[in-house]
């Protein structure tokens, strides 16, 4: 089979080279997209590791995680850098207690999501519609966007959108009128 423009020796030669041209182009602008996108992202706390730098900006808070109805653990070490293939990042944990430390160079507004963000949560598989954030027991109109205070606790109550809540009710005594 003859593809088009590869039938005559000179349009091949000239379809060739400007496919050439064109692949050149387009690593040309990939990388250099990439490399600016590295140097954007250098003092971005969300993105890059703090071991060699000085971070006097310090906070500690808790996250308890209820997810469709149980209590979910928030593992030690995310993001802690304990592995010499990962780096420590700005949000992390160090015990599975649910204490989240946060240090920066200076003052950030940080988020409650950048944390969920950060460990790779599977925020999309949550109905955010039945679900909702506490921060000291109060309700939050912010939801994952509500900004971390030193010492505060925040609670997410999650409803997975593969959770049937039928099954919780299957089983209890129809009520009377």
């Amino acid at each position: 089979m003859i593809w088009p423009g590869t039938g005559d020796p000179y349009k091949r030669k000239k379809t060739i080279r400007f496919l050439m041209i064109s692949a050149i182009i387009a690593i040309s602008i990939g990388a250099v997209g990439s490399l600016l996108q590295d140097q954007f992202s250098q003092n971005d706390p969300l993105k890059v590791c703090i071991e060699n730098k000085e971070t006097p900006y310090k906070m500690k808070v808790t996250l308890e995680l209820i997810i469709d109805g149980l209590p979910t653990e928030i593992p030690a070490n995310i993001n802690a850098g304990l592995n010499d293939e990962e780096c420590k990042r700005t949000m992390y944990t160090l015990t599975d207690d649910g204490t989240i430390y946060v240090e920066w160079e200076e003052e950030y507004p940080f988020e409650i999501g950048h944390f969920l963000w950060m460990w790779d949560f599977p925020l999309r598989d949550m109905d955010q519609s039945k679900s909702t954030f506490y921060v000291n027991d109060k309700e939050s109109d912010h939801f994952i966007n509500h900004p971390l205070q030193d010492g505060y606790h925040y609670k997410g109550v999650f409803t997975s959108k593969a959770y049937d809540e039928s099954k919780d009710t299957d089983f209890l005594p129809e009520a009377k009128n």
